[in-house]
């Protein structure tokens, strides 16, 4: 009668002296009915709960106990089911349950499980009524019509009461079925509705756009997501991204967590979701750089064609300076994450990563250029820290002789599961079987390597040296470090050494704004209005690599000459925080960040010790003064600082509660 009750194993049975009281303990298996990928999380195909059941004949009464066995540790079901004899009338059964669902933790889905597992449990409670009918018709047509009442015995029975088993199968059956109510139902059965709503645990989701996953695999993204959601609310990448990162990582949570942090906040400093609309290459940069996208290869991923022995990188070098050829990079890798998500919808399968296709014909000594190699270098760095896994394969063709000295200097750049994925192909091996058609439809094979198609890309040639800019204006172009228009700025919090930033406000009323990311260390947040004007202190006066600043001075009294405007607030490594004050009076304020637990001590013993300190904490922040009129409700004012991940995030797959707005606090 209950489809997903499977077995039954009695622990224990027992009876009272006298026969009155009949008590059996049983360890009741169920299946479980629940979305293939929920059940390789949960690591269980069924699951067990203890339940105990008392018929006391004397008091007339039987008391079903039940609780979970499996999940013990993350949630806690408790029911209780009470039949009795009405105090009124005798031929009326009272019948009295209670249940209690207590969910420690489930893979990030608690409080949606909790709500989900009470509605259920409620709809079920009248399967139970219908097993109980069952079973009295049961008895009714053995001829069973009344059970005579229990009288002590001259002696206690040797042997079970037969009406003791069929009153308890029935009930006990019962409880069952509502027990596998509260658990099954509560953390087996909510995630198939909870895909309804985020689409995130449904396996045609996972098949589609995430491909084939072990389930440790898919706990490790599940963690991941959850984690950013606490931390990074509004700017979560879609899953497709953070695979990436677990990928990079060999699934090991910690480090992916945090080389993804780091990337976000790389991210955001220097405004890499915009790049795309912003970032429009010089023309020197579409006329000699002799790459571009050329379809697609035969699974599907995006193509793109590197001419590199022909592309005169010392000319692009002297033209344009390593920070444009970096950008023009990351605009590449952009445009590539794009593509993938266009040829997922596409072939209707996941594809998550582009091939690259470079042919070296020409490469000479000229391309070892030392500035050229350096930037190359360093091009790569930041690729592999930022872009990991998103080159599905790269194929090199036409490799000269100095190719192995070209690769000695750059492979120990490149990561080992990245280098796995390249294969080189030297003079005209790459016709024919085992070549590129083994990769690419021929039909594709662009016309300089011998196929038909004809391809667009640039074909690259020497850079005129009337492009060329004179070393003041590379290296000023340089100093920029990639961007002039970055809004964020980066202070090193020491112990004893907190940093500090004035803002003057004129008007009562005015909005101070802040966006921060912690990367390294524990940090109190505080906002202070000053009745002083602050002598600056500047650590980084001493070690100009640091930006440190102090404005409160050791003399001053909070409360007399400073006050506290707002509560402390601690965050920890890795946090995003957003948030606003609205001023009550003018005059100058203070934001401070001060590492966790430091202590008071002086600025020079703080110096001299930070070379091997180890308690210095790093952040990453942007503030803004707003007037009351300007400001439009809570953190709208921060769209000025484009602090969504707006290519990471949001899509038609990812979950509703990574399409929040950018502007909620922590």
């Amino acid at each position: 009668l209950i489809p997903v009750f499977l077995d039954s194993e009695v622990l224990s049975d027992t009876w009272s002296e006298d026969g009155a009281v009949h008590t059996i303990q049983r360890s009741c298996k169920l299946s479980v009915d629940a979305p293939r990928l929920l059940k390789k999380i949960a690591g269980v195909e069924v699951v067990y709960f203890i339940q105990k059941n008392t018929l006391n004949w004397r008091e007339r009464t039987l008391l079903i106990e039940a609780h979970n066995e499996t999940f013990s540790n993350r949630v806690t079901v408790l029911e209780t089911c009470l039949y009795s004899v009405h105090p009124d009338n005798e031929s009326w059964t009272c019948f009295e349950q209670s249940a209690s669902l207590d969910i420690k933790s489930f893979f990030g889905f608690e409080s949606t499980v909790e709500k989900i597992a009470m509605k259920q449990y409620t709809a079920n409670i009248k399967r139970g009524k219908e097993i109980i009918e069952y079973y009295l018709s049961e008895l009714i047509s053995e001829g069973v019509t009344e059970i005579p009442r229990w009288t002590p015995p001259l002696q206690p029975p040797l042997s079970s009461d037969p009406y003791t088993i069929a009153a308890p199968t029935s009930t006990e059956l019962h409880t069952a079925s509502s027990s596998d109510i509260s658990l099954g139902n509560s953390t087996i059965q909510t995630p198939q509705l909870l895909s309804t709503l985020t689409d995130k645990l449904d396996a045609d989701y996972i098949e589609r756009f995430l491909g084939q996953l072990t389930p440790i695999q898919e706990s490790c993204l599940i963690q991941l997501r959850a984690w950013l959601q606490q931390t990074h609310r509004g700017k979560i990448p879609k899953d497709e991204h953070i695979l990436r990162f677990l990928r990079a990582r060999d699934f090991n949570l910690e480090k992916a967590r945090d080389m993804l942090c780091q990337s976000l906040s790389w991210r955001k400093e220097f405004q890499v979701d915009t790049i795309l609309n912003s970032w429009m290459p010089p023309s020197c940069l579409q006329e000699y750089y002799a790459g571009g996208w050329h379809h697609q290869d035969s699974e599907g991923r995006p193509l793109y064609i590197l001419r590199l022995g022909q592309m005169d990188t010392k000319g692009l070098v002297k033209a344009l300076g390593e920070e444009a050829l970096l950008r023009h990079v990351l605009s590449i890798n952009e445009e590539g994450q794009k593509r993938c998500e266009e040829n997922t919808k596409i072939f209707g399968r996941p594809i998550t990563s582009w091939t690259c296709l470079v042919d070296l014909e020409g490469l000479n000594m000229r391309h070892l250029w030392r500035p050229g190699v350096k930037a190359l270098l360093r091009i790569i760095e930041v690729v592999e820290a930022n872009y990991p896994e998103t080159l599905g394969r790269l194929l090199i063709v036409r490799a000269p002789r100095v190719f192995p000295v070209l690769w000695t200097l750059v492979s120990p750049f490149i990561n080992e599961n990245t280098r796995q994925k390249f294969l080189v192909y030297s003079g005209s091996n790459y016709l024919g079987s085992g070549g590129l058609v083994d990769y690419i439809q021929s039909e594709i094979i662009p016309d300089f390597l011998g196929g038909d198609c004809l391809c667009e890309v640039p074909e690259g040639g020497q850079v005129p040296k009337s492009y060329y800019q004179t070393e003041v204006e590379l290296e000023n172009a340089d100093h920029i470090r990639l961007w002039t228009d970055t809004i964020y700025q980066s202070a090193q919090v020491f112990k004893g050494a907190p940093h500090e930033v004035m803002i003057e406000v004129v008007e009562e009323s005015s909005v101070i704004t802040w966006d921060f990311d912690i990367l390294r260390g524990d940090i109190v947040f505080n906002i202070f209005h000053s009745k002083r004007t602050p002598l600056r202190k500047d650590t980084s006066t001493a070690l100009p690599e640091l930006n440190n600043v102090q404005l409160i001075d050791r003399s001053w009294t909070l409360g007399v000459d400073y006050s506290m405007v707002e509560s402390p607030l601690t965050f920890r490594e890795g946090e995003s925080i957003q948030g606003s004050h609205i001023t009550r009076w003018p005059g100058l304020y203070i934001l401070q960040w001060k590492a966790y637990g430091s202590a008071p001590s002086r600025v020079d013993d703080v110096i001299s010790s930070l070379p091997g300190s180890a308690h210095t904490s790093k952040l990453m922040y942007y503030t803004e003064l707003l007037a009351s009129h300007d400001f439009r409700g809570s953190m709208t004012s921060l769209e000025s600082c484009h602090s969504g991940f707006s290519q990471l995030s949001g899509g038609t797959t990812s979950s509703s509660q990574s399409h929040g707005s950018s502007f909620i606090s922590r």
